[in-house]
């Protein structure tokens, strides 16, 4: 699927579109809304399996970040409040309500943040390893990162550690992920890494409220985005579900993207009540 970078999308060929607010995307397919949004350091790109399968059954949507990929960034020092009515606008410029919305990690992040605020904008909501009440060490040690990353240091090695650990099965994925982490603009990277760090319980105390179909998805030895973080949040939300991906870590949509593309498939098809 990714064997250069103009297959990364898998045949999807769609040059990206700017909305007037300056988010940069591509989407694919027809039907009912699909919105997917990266991690921190990648691209849109880094959702090319869901792309590739969930557009034979939905309109999929996917944007890069603000400062990531084409889009413009958010000022400096911009807090995850901010990436999330960076959403609200992009949905605006695209004419979006009623949507399935799925982030990954820092767009987990700003989707449980859409549906907590948003309302009925939000049909639905996914969360692949996405952070939440980070315990005293795990926040010390993002925040250390974030201090280090705004000093204008691009840490290439670290996440990738993070995010796949060892194994020769994971080699492609790694170098693709290593030339998106090494092209990522610095200071957009920067900032949205400082809201990351800092994101982890600004909206954790709203998942009672929130009454879509809401999924919480991670791999099982993923350090920092745990298990036992993706079933708290479901615990506390009316409607959530949570799936543990067994010997995945974070980046689990390119590593098992047939058992996240069967997951992400199913909660498509559950409704439920609205926020």
């Amino acid at each position: 699927m990714f064997q250069d970078e103009r297959t990364e999308l898998n045949g999807f060929g769609a040059r990206r579109v700017r909305t007037a607010h300056g988010a940069a995307y591509v989407e694919t397919g027809q039907g009912e809304p699909l919105v997917l949004i990266h991690g921190v350091g990648m691209r849109l790109e880094a959702w090319a399996p869901q792309v590739a399968a969930l557009s034979a059954h939905c309109r999929v949507i996917a944007v890069d970040m603000p400062g990531h990929g084409e889009s413009d960034r958010l000022e400096p020092g911009a807090q995850l409040e901010d990436f999330v009515a960076w959403l609200g606008v992009f949905l605006d410029d695209l004419a979006l309500d009623g949507v399935s919305l799925a982030g990954h990690s820092m767009g987990a992040l700003i989707a449980g943040g859409a549906a907590a605020t948003l309302g009925a904008r939000i049909r639905r909501v996914a969360l692949l390893n996405g952070v939440y009440r980070r315990d005293p060490d795990a926040k010390a040690a993002v925040i250390a990162r974030a201090r280090t990353i705004g000093k204008g240091t691009v840490d290439v090695d670290g996440p990738l550690k993070r995010w796949f650990g060892e194994g020769s099965e994971t080699a492609q994925l790694l170098s693709l992920t290593r030339r998106w982490l090494q092209a990522v603009d610095p200071e957009g990277y920067a900032t949205a890494y400082n809201a990351f760090a800092h994101g982890d319980d600004v909206y954790a105390a709203r998942w009672p409220e929130v009454y879509c179909p809401a999924l919480f998805l991670t791999g099982s030895e993923d350090p920092n985005s745990t298990p036992g973080m993706a079933l708290a949040m479901a615990v506390a939300a009316p409607s959530g579900q949570a799936h543990i991906i067994e010997g995945h870590r974070h980046m689990v949509n390119l590593t098992a993207p047939d058992a996240v593309n069967a997951i992400l498939a199913e909660w498509l098809s559950r409704e439920g009540e609205r926020s």
